[in-house]
């Protein structure tokens, strides 16, 4: 599994979370990603700790291991000219150069496809950005709350229309989406590479990754009356598609999208033999007239037990229904565990801890993950394999370049 990627060298240079963690997904599966960041600032989001994510002092920043794990760092000051020639060194000997850098800035700093081209015809190069390469607001300023959950229509559509304030956004939830896209685009480019001999120039946007995830919506948007908050409203054409409260206040999700065929084992789960061969409910049409009826007496069935209750007394439907977890429960779920969704990393000082794995996996194993590197921890390792000497490396310490 770790080997799957093996000789494949990555050079990173991006900041916070989406653009980073796509490294991190291609790391896992055994490419070089080596961390090109400021020697004395670094990665910004290492200072998500102070905002409360991350883990408790003292302890790793799981903020930063989430999305750095299994990479190698250089510090190097890409905005002095000899740290620029030192990244276009490590470009020259590298197969994929991503960037989470905006265009203008990366032809600010002479960065541009063209002058990494010229030392190196053969690189993939790979950007990702917040609402696309084209347009008027191609080198605005972009986080996964402005681009993907506020602007890419996520957070109106998730919002009833009565609501006070719309749904909050979860940490890094637009970042994790879009950095699977730009995976999939470098490991698409690789191939076509290894085939063809063509090197690629790969896009993935926060925004074009929030229309994709909501093309469902988007699509059917053409429709004048189409509602995106339908469904928000209740299981008015089907009862068995939706969310019951249980007793004590937690829910249980129905997703019977084939009703009739589920209907009478359901009842008889539900402890509602009688229900079966009701006029109101006996099948699909029955329920679609009745539903507000039939979702009424659902939820006040659901009502009468907990979670834990129905959790058992459910169990042997053979139907789609889960229970809506907390993420607390979740690294508790016994699928979890079992698939090695959840993994165990071994830190640089021998403490243990826990961070979400490579949901791509091989030949049904795990991806083994390592810890995130501290900034600039492997500096000299790698300008040393550039054939930078050890004199060359004293002069661009002392010159603030590293």
């Amino acid at each position: 599994m770790s080997g799957i990627l093996s000789g494949v060298r990555i050079v990173e240079l991006a900041q916070w979370v989406f653009v980073p963690s796509a490294g991190a997904l291609l790391a896992d599966l055994g490419a070089d990603v080596i961390k090109v960041e400021h020697p004395r600032q670094g990665d910004p989001a290492r200072g998500l700790r102070t905002l409360g994510f991350g883990g408790a002092a003292g302890g790793p920043n799981l903020a930063v291991e989430q999305n750095n794990r299994g990479k190698r760092s250089i510090g190097i000051d890409v905005k002095q000219q000899a740290g620029r020639e030192l990244l276009l060194r490590l470009v020259a000997e590298s197969d994929v150069f991503l960037s989470s850098l905006r265009p203008a800035a990366l032809e600010r700093l002479a960065l541009g496809v063209d002058a990494l081209r010229e030392r190196n015809p053969k690189l993939i190069y790979a950007r990702g950005h917040g609402l696309g390469m084209r347009g008027p607001d191609a080198n605005r300023p972009s986080y996964d709350m402005s681009a993907f959950w506020s602007r890419g229509g996520v957070a109106h559509s998730i919002t009833p229309p009565d609501a006070e304030r719309p749904a909050s956004q979860r940490p890094g939830f637009g970042d994790h989406t879009t950095a699977m896209n730009l995976a999939f685009g470098i490991a698409t480019a690789l191939f076509r590479r290894e085939r063809s001999g063509e090197p690629s120039v790969v896009d993935v946007s926060l925004l074009g990754t929030a229309m994709w995830v909501m093309s469902s919506d988007v699509v059917y948007s053409a429709n004048p009356h189409y509602d995106p908050h339908a469904g928000l409203r209740g299981p008015m054409m089907n009862p068995l598609t939706g969310t019951y409260r249980t007793r004590d206040g937690r829910f249980v999700a129905l997703v019977m999208l084939q009703a009739d065929r589920h209907w009478a084992d359901f009842c008889r789960h539900l402890g509602r033999p009688e229900w079966i061969d009701d006029p109101r409910y006996a099948d699909a049409a029955a329920r679609r007239e009745n539903a507000a009826d039939c979702a009424a007496a659902l939820q006040a069935t659901f009502a009468t037990r907990t979670l834990a209750e129905w959790k058992q007394q459910l169990a042997g439907l053979d139907a789609a229904w889960e229970p809506q977890q907390s993420v607390r429960e979740l690294r508790e779920d016994p699928q979890a565990k079992a698939n090695g969704y959840l993994t165990e990393v071994k830190g640089a000082e021998g403490e243990s801890y826990e961070l979400v794995s490579n949901p791509c996996q091989f030949d049904e194993r795990v991806p083994e993950l390592s810890p995130a590197p501290e900034c600039g921890a492997h500096t000299e390792e790698v300008l040393l394999e550039l054939g930078v000497d050890w004199d060359e490396i004293g002069a661009l310490r002392s010159d603030g370049v590293l």
